[in-house]
């Protein structure tokens, strides 16, 4: 019975130690806690927020789009496309003329004060004027002719017929007395007269003929050419003259074997007709609608609009981080020494910060823009000066950012220990305090991503920002500038809008995701 009594207490002894006894495990046991890094915990909750992932899709195919898309696409962002077009260009404006206009002899002096005094003694039936101790005599050949002379000496002719070389002649070839005696045979009725020792032949159309072949002809129509490059011939005046007196608004013209069309439109205003010739022209192939070569048709320079917004995307994108880091950069070195020393260094730091808030950024950088237009600045040289110019004027709100963290930072218990472990300033700004800002100024920048290139694109849609050849989606949407564009090519600037939307709002919902990723205090 004791024996019995032994093995039941000893029995339940057993049995309460197991039962006291705790379970044990090893770090290799699949049942131990598991635990997450503060960067992986920050990821994890990133990746929790929808609107996040979306923004971080939505900038990872506009990185893809302008970055990779800019390296397979067949077209450089400022190769210009041709094409032939029927176009109406002005070829000549003809005036007939009915006002008096002067020949003067040669070696002679007819200024124009002597020229008003002509028509003055013509209106009030003068047959002589004098002018600056010089007699002149006027004498009236015809309703259309009048002789100015001084003595036995004639100086000039006053006439509304004026006489053309033909063609391969040279004006300087035909003399006053030769234009004198053509004109006075002309309004006579006369079909030959003799001038400079030759006899000259003269038909009822006014052409002027030596020996059968023509000389000059007579008209009291001006023939000017609008085109620098063209010499209009004697053949073709003749026939606008018959086109004109007919009274016809087109006639045609075979030049060097090729028929053109001319269409004559008359200005009573002015007395004068227009001349436009309407020819296969080689012009930029702008505004071409979208088709399998160009998917998003052609800008007003004939480019290409899918490679522009490609290479557009990469300088707007690069113009974003290249400004963000440097406001980052001085924004952290201005407001960690204003937020560590405080005192006067923060005094005077912060009053630069003041000053910078109070300088007009966008009138600045407009008269800055101005000037660069005013020196033809070079368009790569005008996008550094551009970055540099929004990054200095951008870094005041970081500097405060980053100095209202180290403020709180410094009465912290880490940095009495790096104090009192002999750590020097500048490893204790940069290496404990600086790093501990770092969340804030991810979440800061990726905010501020969307609001410069939205400042970019608004520069170069006034013109003020990048320059061709280089393209940015502001500069695209410039195009626009007018209510025909915006309405009759929508693939013009609508692209280019909605690559900004996707953009910018794809940096704000990720700004958003990292804000309350840091903290996720704030969704609570």
């Amino acid at each position: 019975m004791a024996d019995n009594t032994k093995e039941t207490q000893k029995d339940t002894v057993v049995e309460t130690d197991t039962e006291n006894k705790k379970p044990e495990y090893s770090l290799n046991d699949d049942r131990r806690v598991k635990t997450l890094s503060p960067g992986m915990l920050v990821l994890k909750r990133f990746m929790r927020n929808r609107l996040a992932v979306v923004g971080l899709i939505m900038l990872a195919v506009m990185f893809i789009f302008s970055f990779v898309g800019g390296l397979v696409t067949p077209y450089r962002q400022d190769q210009q496309f041709y094409t032939y077009t029927k176009m109406e260009k002005e070829y000549v404006a003809v005036t007939q003329n009915k006002d008096l206009r002067y020949i003067v002899a040669e070696g002679q002096t007819f200024g124009p004060i002597v020229q008003a005094q002509v028509i003055l003694a013509i209106k009030t039936n003068k047959s002589e004027f004098s002018y600056k101790d010089n007699t002149y005599q006027l004498t009236k050949d015809t309703d259309d002719i009048y002789t100015v002379s001084q003595g036995d000496t004639i100086v000039a002719m006053a006439v509304r017929d004026i006489i053309n070389p033909a063609d391969g002649v040279q004006e300087s070839s035909l003399t006053f007395d030769f234009k004198r005696a053509a004109l006075l045979a002309y309004a006579a009725g006369e079909t030959s007269f003799e001038a400079d020792g030759n006899s000259y032949q003269i038909d009822q159309g006014g052409n002027i003929l030596a020996d059968g072949k023509q000389t000059a002809f007579i008209s009291r129509f001006v023939v000017q050419s609008k085109d620098n490059g063209v010499k209009v011939s004697e053949r073709f005046r003749t026939e606008l003259e018959e086109a004109i007196n007919q009274d016809v608004t087109e006639f045609n013209f075979t030049d060097d074997g090729e028929e053109y069309t001319y269409t004559i439109t008359y200005a009573p205003a002015s007395n004068t007709w227009s001349v436009k010739q309407e020819k296969d022209t080689y012009v930029y192939d702008a505004y071409h609608a979208p088709t399998w070569a160009h998917p998003l048709g052609t800008d007003k320079s004939g480019m290409d609009v899918l490679t522009r917004l490609m290479y557009g995307g990469r300088v707007s994108l690069m113009i974003g981080f290249i400004v963000v880091f440097i406001e980052i950069g001085l924004g952290v070195i201005f407001g960690g020494l204003a937020g560590y020393f405080g005192g006067w260094v923060d005094n005077l730091i912060m009053r630069i910060v003041d000053i910078f808030y109070c300088i007009p950024s966008t009138p600045l950088i407009i008269i800055l823009g101005s000037a660069m237009d005013g020196m033809q600045v070079d368009p790569q040289i005008r996008m550094i000066y551009l970055m540099l110019l929004l990054g200095f004027l951008g870094w005041p709100g970081i500097a405060r950012l980053v100095r209202g963290q180290i403020l709180y930072l410094r009465e912290q218990e880490f940095m009495t220990a790096t104090e009192a472990t002999g750590v020097r300033v500048s490893r204790r700004i940069f290496r404990h305090l600086v790093p501990n800002v770092i969340p804030q100024l991810i979440v800061d920048a990726t905010l501020s991503l969307g609001g410069t290139i939205l400042t970019e694109a608004t520069l170069s849609f006034l013109g003020l920002g990048v320059k061709f050849p280089f393209a940015s989606w502001g500069n695209i949407i410039n195009d626009a500038n007018n209510t025909f564009v915006m309405t009759h090519y929508w693939f013009i600037w609508i692209p280019a809008g909605v690559c900004l939307l996707v953009t910018v709002l794809g940096f704000n919902f990720v700004g958003d995701g990292l804000r309350d990723a840091f903290d996720p205090r704030m969704k609570r």
